[in-house]
């Protein structure tokens, strides 16, 4: 809450930017109880919790907004325990995305809305949501000192974008515009490609040096003032 501003070194992508804002994200976390059985001879006597959770996803699929910026996505997933039984636990982790607090209000409303909608009889479905981080808006006190970066970033003849609008992702430089009314920039880090893709994430070596130039000269003059 004392800091004078906030620097954040996430990568600065492909078109060497910095930015002002970043989404906040949460997790929702699904979980079904059915009843376990043997699946050879006795199926009908279980109460199928994967069944019921494939149900739920696909009736789930479709949360995501583009008009708003929030974004629903079900990316981890697992059930039962062995192949001859009828799973009596299923659950499902949904990374969820949005811009304003508002809106993560919003989805968990439907999600909840939704989930009473059950296809298997006996079987219990339930939802909780985990925060990560908070939205990160564009604050006032930011683009004066992103202005400055600019000018910086012209002494070794280069161009520096300012991203105004979040590309999705979270930061936790977010937490201090919670704390503090100083400026908060983010993706001072080096030039990149390819994250958290499989085999394809690489920095650009070019970018070591003027990378580390705009921040170590952001560092120096804002210690000045």
């Amino acid at each position: 809450a004392q800091h004078d501003i906030t620097f954040s070194c996430e990568g600065a992508g492909q078109d060497d930017h910095i930015s002002l804002a970043t989404t906040g994200i949460e997790l929702a976390i699904l979980t079904v109880k059915g009843r376990a059985s043997h699946a050879g001879q006795a199926p009908e006597a279980g109460r199928n919790a994967l069944y019921e959770l494939s149900h739920q996803l696909l009736q789930l699929r479709d949360l995501s907004d583009k008009t708003t910026g929030v974004k629903v996505n079900w990316t981890v997933s697992k059930a039962g325990s062995v192949p001859n039984a009828i799973p009596e636990n299923a659950q499902a982790i949904a990374d969820m995305r949005a811009n304003r607090m508002e809106d993560f209000k919003g989805v968990q409303e439907e999600i909840r809305r939704r989930i009473r909608n059950t296809l298997i009889p006996d079987t219990t479905v339930d939802v909780r949501f985990e925060e990560y981080f908070p939205p990160l808006p564009v604050r006032e006190q930011s683009m004066r000192a992103a202005e400055q970066a600019r000018r910086i970033y012209t002494e070794l003849g280069l161009t520096l974008k300012v991203a105004t609008k979040s590309a999705g992702g979270g930061t936790d430089a977010a937490f201090a515009a919670m704390r503090t009314q100083a400026p908060v920039l983010e993706h001072f880090g080096l030039k990149n490609f390819g994250a958290h893709s499989n085999s394809a994430e690489y920095v650009e070596i070019s970018s070591i040096e003027p990378r580390l130039y705009l921040l170590t000269r952001m560092m120096m003059e804002s210690a000045t003032r």
